[in-house]
């Protein structure tokens, strides 16, 4: 196979310096605002979750309606991620960055002022497609920037800040439900959402550019200027490599086009096929199970009566939020024992044995609905289905399916890649969350339960079939035409 390589030594010594760095503060600093897009979606999510029951009140909500409400949101962002994509490797990374939080923001306020369905569908619909145009860029961004040996714990950290987001979010519509009217709340949630975006996009402002993008545009002082702002050295030094350089872009890839031939269409190159497949199969079965189950969270607990003792609606809605809230709490620590586990086992490892433990979560959640009494009578078993799926899911697939499409392809096509990968898991999560709610109510919780189960297991077997060893390589190292 050929490969399109130009190895140039200044470009090789900048890359160096990008991967063999220390973690330093800055690189934190820069990693928080990176992760600002994911910790929005948890936050959206939950909110809307916790939602949907008070507007089917306040709007008259039919089924169909909820559902369409919940698949706006995804939708969206299945149409956000392959836009995010393309403009951030068109337009670089920080500008999708600030277009994604500046659309965000009013999306958001609107959802809060809004008076009718058909609007408010409107208004999350663009919020998801806020969401979805900075999940590929932001994990373009961080695979770029940080160091090589940290780089997978930093990927799990941002995605992690879904699970952060809906924490936030929660101990936020607690305090809300105290202080605030019940049949009004819900405006609040949104509005929270549109606070939470405009500090994402002050904050950004300051957000350096990729070195490493830069670079395979052919601007390598820009690169230079940037990479002193993330790593402390020698300016006189990287001012005469920049020269040295001049526009010549940094190209890297297993194909042997110039960097500017780079579309959509090289996704599908024979060089490329396995590696968009990997990326993009398991991530639509995981958001179709994820999605579903998480912004359901709360109507799913709602049917199998976890609010049991609710003796008024709003101690039935905080019953709601403290259940999803408690549940979501080992989202977050399935994402800590990530960052250790992907690390240390790679990404393929992780992938199987967490779509294996969704498996076996969706299992215990099925068996606890269909034994004598139903899930009310069975609430340990239903936490620990709950409890099992969300811990999995994010030691595994949640982190891993966010990383792959990062690493397995070059600078000028990553962004596009991670869009099209994360596009076509939110056209799984969009099919989730409409089809779940519609086959609950005609067919029951178990139906719900034993689909989620199939499709866990359809990710397991899809993530094998497809599989590509590369744990511990480099970004350019994946590039290597023995690597499959």
């Amino acid at each position: 196979m050929n490969r399109g390589v130009l190895a140039d030594s200044g470009h090789q010594q900048i890359i160096q310096l990008l991967d063999n760095a220390p973690l330093r503060r800055q690189h934190i600093w820069v990693w928080a605002l990176a992760s600002g897009g994911t910790l929005v979606d948890g936050f959206s999510v939950f909110m809307l979750g916790i939602a949907l029951p008070l507007l089917s009140n306040a709007l008259s909500l039919t089924a169909v309606q909820s559902g369409l409400l919940g698949a706006a949101l995804v939708a969206g962002a299945a149409f956000g991620a392959a836009l995010g994509g393309r403009l951030g490797d068109r337009l670089g990374r920080k500008m999708v960055f600030l277009l994604d939080m500046a659309l965000l923001m009013p999306a958001a306020l609107i959802s809060a002022l809004i008076e009718n369905a058909l609007g408010l569908l409107i208004a999350q619909a663009v919020v998801g497609v806020a969401i979805g145009m900075d999940f590929p860029v932001s994990g373009s961004y961080i695979a770029e920037c940080m160091p090589h040996r940290q780089r997978s714990r930093m990927m799990v950290a941002t995605i992690a800040s879904q699970s952060a987001g809906m924490l936030l979010a929660a101990a936020l519509s607690l305090v809300l439900l105290e202080v605030v009217t019940y049949a009004t709340v819900w405006r609040w949630f949104f509005g929270a959402e549109a606070v939470v975006a405009a500090i994402f996009l002050l904050a950004r402002l300051s957000l350096p550019e990729s070195p490493r993008w830069l670079m395979g545009q052919g601007r390598n002082q820009d690169a230079v200027h940037m990479l002193q702002r993330l790593i402390p050295t020698d300016s006189q030094e990287l001012t005469d490599i920049a020269a040295r350089l001049g526009q010549t872009a940094h190209f890297s890839a297993r194909v042997p086009q110039p960097a500017g031939s780079l579309s959509v269409m090289t996704l599908f190159h024979p060089a490329y096929r396995r590696r968009t497949l990997l990326s993009a199969l398991p991530w639509f079965l995981m958001d179709f199970a994820t999605y579903g189950v998480g912004l359901f969270t709360a109507v799913l607990l709602a049917a199998m009566h976890f609010d049991a003792t609710a003796t008024s609606p709003v101690a039935h809605t905080m019953a709601l939020v403290r259940g999803s809230g408690a549940i979501d709490f080992f989202l977050l620590l399935g994402f800590l024992l990530g960052m250790w586990a992907v690390h240390r086992y790679g990404r393929i490892r992780m992938q199987l044995v967490g779509f294996a433990g969704m498996a076996a979560g969706m299992g215990i959640l099925l068996l606890s609905a269909l034994l004598a009494g139903g899930a009310s009578e069975h609430v340990v078993l239903v936490v620990l289905g709950f409890t099992i799926f969300n811990l999995f899911m994010n030691m595994g697939p949640n982190s891993t399916t966010y990383i792959l499409p990062a690493e397995l392809f070059p600078t000028q096509l990553r962004a596009t890649a991670a869009g099209f990968a994360a596009a076509s898991a939110k056209v799984g999560a969009t099919l989730g969350v409409l089809t779940l709610p519609l086959i609950k109510t005609d067919f029951g919780v178990p139906a719900v339960l034993m689909l989620v189960l199939l499709v866990s297991i359809l990710g397991l077997v899809s993530t094998w079939f497809f599989r590509v060893e590369g744990h511990g390589l480099t970004l350019e190292e994946h590039q290597s035409a023995a690597i499959a």
